[in-house]
C-alpha cells in the first residue's frame, strides 16, 4: 500500500540513516572504542539498572513491613543515598 512518492522517501530515509550509523561508528573508532564494547556498556547499564530496581522494590517493601522510610533503611545495610 504505499506509493512510488512514499517508497523512495523511506529510501532516502534509510541511506541518510546509514551514513549518520556509519559517521557514528567512525566517530567511536577515533575516540578508542568499538560498537561491540559500547553494546556491551549498554547491555551491562541495563542489567544494573535491573538489578537496582528490584533494590529498590525490596527495599520499599521492607520499609512498609517495618513502617519506616526506605531513607531511614540506607544506613542499616551501608547504602547511600546517591546509590
Amino acid at each position: 500500500g504505499y506509493s512510488v512518492e512514499e517508497l523512495e522517501k523511506h529510501i532516502s530515509l534509510l541511506h541518510e540513516y546509514n551514513e549518520i550509523k556509519d559517521a557514528g561508528q567512525m566517530l567511536l573508532g577515533k575516540l578508542g572504542y568499538s560498537v561491540e564494547e559500547l553494546e556491551k556498556h549498554i547491555s551491562l547499564l541495563h542489567e544494573y539498572n535491573e538489578i537496582k530496581d528490584a533494590g529498590q522494590m525490596l527495599l520499599g517493601k521492607l520499609a512498609v513491613i517495618r513502617g519506616v522510610t526506605t531513607k531511614q533503611l540506607y544506613p542499616e545495610y551501608d547504602l547511600e543515598l546517591n546509590d
